[in-house]
């Protein structure tokens, strides 16, 4: 795993329509239970026609359809209430399905509990309680190598290249440190585990414009080294200039799906949820 610089990597430009491929434009994604589309199917991560809620009360995913490339970034964005966050935890098995099935590289994975999914290559950072704060920023990032049994120190270094700022303050306690250098802690622990699917629920949140522009390109550099990331975020419009693949849920349901720059350029997409 050796990163790659962020500015070399144009994302969305290269994409084949996971709705309609061969094919590119926008696609206003319809939830009557047809058979996805091949390339839905063959994705290396996917959501299929998610349907469920919490405990016993009303569904809150009805439906959506989410999936993501091998080394591409996919983005889930949409108003508040829309399912973006149930939706990645249903992926990451924190929500039983009442419908639909997860897939990762071709294996049915919608009955394996969240640890399961993490030996299978899944790595997921809660938008909050995503850190140790009384431990140090290195503890921290040992805590993520659980389940290895090998040398880690390797890793922790490529985790200081992606960070420099970790490496500095490794001694301190994360707790201490800003909201963006915790997220970087957040999401070094996960790498940790070597995933092979990175899923950030909120990244950005509370932080300074800056430190999101810092984290997003973080994001690209993690991507080119063909991780796949799996991403909700409130910066909608910040998050789709970075993304291969966009989806705009609402109620649940796909409403919009696209890439990135589809997505940023359809009027309607730019009216309902980008602010004009």
């Amino acid at each position: 795993m050796t990163f790659r610089d962020p500015l070399q990597d144009d994302r969305g430009n290269n994409d084949v329509t996971v709705a309609r491929p061969g094919g590119t434009g926008l696609h206003v994604a319809d939830n009557r239970g047809t058979v996805p589309s091949a390339g839905v199917a063959q994705a290396f991560l996917v959501g299929e026609g998610m349907a469920g809620g919490y405990g016993k009360g009303a569904n809150i995913l009805n439906g959506c359809t989410i999936a993501a490339e091998k080394g591409q970034i996919a983005v889930i964005v949409g108003p508040n209430g829309a399912g973006k966050s149930t939706a990645m935890k249903a992926i990451f098995g924190m929500l039983d399905l009442r419908q639909g099935s997860i897939r990762l590289n071709g294996e049915d994975i919608t009955r394996l509990t969240p640890q399961a999914r993490v030996a299978k290559g899944m790595a997921f950072v809660p938008q909050v309680r995503n850190i140790f704060p009384s431990m140090s920023v290195e503890e921290n990032l040992e805590m993520g190598a659980f389940l290895r049994r090998d040398d880690i120190s390797s890793t922790i270094e490529q985790i200081y290249t992606l960070f420099p700022i970790l490496k500095t303050k490794r001694r301190q306690p994360a707790g201490e440190l800003s909201g963006g250098q915790r997220q970087q802690v957040a999401v070094g622990r996960a790498l940790m585990t070597r995933p092979s699917v990175l899923m950030l629920d909120e990244p950005t949140a509370g932080v300074s414009p800056i430190v999101m522009d810092e984290l997003f390109d973080r994001i690209i550099e993690i991507a080119r080294q063909g991780i796949t990331i799996l991403m909700v975020e409130q910066n909608a419009r910040q998050a789709l200039e970075i993304a291969d693949r966009g989806y705009v849920l609402v109620q649940g349901a796909n409403a919009f799906t696209g890439t990135g720059k589809e997505l940023l350029a359809d009027p309607q997409v730019r009216k309902s949820f980008l602010g004009g």
